[in-house]
């Protein structure tokens, strides 16, 4: 997704508003159009490969799209699976397109044939973004598919060929982190001018691969890395583009997100109040990547979509929330009242309940200013559904090694009961060690 064809997010001052009862809008919206994929990528948040079970036909999306543009949506992201996979995506592009909105593609590009991106860009896609994870060893590893990194960066040149705007996704974990500055040499030769960078989230596929993820305390080494790489894109003329799980607030925070918002910093999870999500099989949620069903706010068109946005508790829950819903570390920080523990998606599947997210820049500065550092270490697997999640610990120990050795945890943060089964939040307390 480019950063040029993405409408900036809300002020932080109209956020607050929203929260004090004034009905937001929803501006932008990440739709799920099939679950069925031509990869198997390990990572993968939703599990994709099969069809869910009963998934939008033309007819129930062409009405969606006209329902998503009454709501007030700007702008649509489509995304899979693969999108191309259903023989009407080229048919839901033009209908956004004629509806005013804007419309951007997510594709892994591992099957996308020119004539596709030619199609696409006649249908009037504004860009497309093609999902590149690391060098070639770590993307067919993490794809589940040798040679499909070539495979990725043939779609780069297609689409530029085709006359698209072209962007690249790139998931980060403990195969990726390394590597991201040689990505971007690479990535310089291509067409590309967006790259959106994003943890990767402990989420289906992704949660029974924990050894995959990145740990909290290899944030201090990645943002020295993200650094060099936010201006090595200024020279490059490559907008980077950082997710909102990625985060927060150190002394970069500016330099990365300088093209996003007003006053280049996080300003809170988008869920529910900017930002919408449609599952493939109609299920609404307040952001396309919050995992379990818990979180389905309604599915359309059984209710409708203003029926849901408006009412919904799964979805009004996130205008509601306030400092009093953190919890653990986030509940003292200095950012709380803004960032609310930033993106709901990674603390919810990490600890099973917003509120409390160890994936955040600052908060691993200041505790290795303590000369300490942070791991998780799972407690509970995950069902194996799409979207669902296991639970961790957050662990506290000296970051030197034999001061570790000596005398273990500092303390321990337990995971609490997901606020779709325990809207009270009383769970497990953090326990000193």
């Amino acid at each position: 997704m480019g950063a040029e064809d993405t409408l900036p997010p809300p002020d932080n001052r109209r956020i607050l508003r929203q929260r004090k009862g004034e009905l937001p809008i929803p501006r932008y919206c990440v739709w799920e159009l099939t679950l069925r994929c031509d990869q198997r990528c390990i990572t993968c948040g939703s599990r994709g490969g099969r069809p869910r079970a009963r998934e939008l036909g033309t007819n129930e999306s062409l009405k969606l799209v006209r329902e998503l543009r009454g709501l007030g949506v700007g702008e649509i992201t489509l995304i899979g699976g693969e999108i191309y996979l259903r023989d009407d995506f080229l048919l839901l592009i033009r209908a956004v397109r004629e509806a005013g909105m804007a419309c951007t593609v997510v594709t892994g590009g591992l099957n996308l044939t020119y004539e596709w991106c030619e199609a696409m860009v006649e249908a009037g896609v504004n860009s497309v973004s093609v999902s590149i994870d690391g060098m070639e060893a770590e993307h067919d590893e993490l794809h589940g598919l040798k040679g499909c990194w070539k495979r990725a960066f043939e779609t780069l040149d297609r689409l530029g060929r085709a006359g698209s705007k072209v962007a690249v996704n790139t998931q980060i974990n403990d195969r990726t982190k390394g590597s991201l500055e040689e990505l971007l040499e690479r990535l310089s030769r291509t067409p590309v001018r967006a790259w959106q960078l994003q943890l990767t989230c402990p989420v289906g596929g992704a949660a029974d691969r924990p050894e995959v993820l990145l740990q909290p305390h290899m944030y201090i080494d990645l943002y020295a890395s993200l650094d060099r790489v936010a201006d090595r894109c200024h020279e490059l003329g490559i907008a980077i583009w950082p997710a909102d799980n990625l985060g927060y607030f150190g002394p970069i925070e500016a330099k990365l997100r300088k093209l996003q918002t007003r006053g280049a910093h996080f300003k809170g999870c988008w869920a529910g109040t900017a930002g919408i999500g449609v599952q493939a099989d109609g299920v609404i949620k307040g952001c396309a990547s919050l995992g379990l069903e818990a979180n389905g706010a309604g599915k359309w068109p059984e209710k409708s979509l203003r029926e849901i946005w408006e009412s919904a508790p799964e979805i009004v829950y996130f205008r509601e929330r306030t400092r009093d819903d953190l919890w653990g570390y986030c509940a003292e920080c200095y950012y709380a009242e803004v960032c609310l523990a930033g993106c709901t998606a990674m603390s919810e599947s990490l600890l099973g309940r917003p509120g409390n997210n160890p994936f955040c820049y600052h908060r691993a500065l200041e505790i290795d200013r303590m000369g300490l550092r942070e791991r998780f270490e799972r407690v509970e697997d995950a069902p194996g559904l799409p979207n669902d999640h296991g639970l961790y610990r957050v662990i506290r120990e000296h970051k030197d090694p034999a001061l570790r050795a000596e005398n273990g945890p500092v303390a321990i943060e337990q995971p609490r009961t997901s606020r779709a089964v325990d809207p009270t939040g009383i769970g497990t307390p953090v326990v000193g060690g």
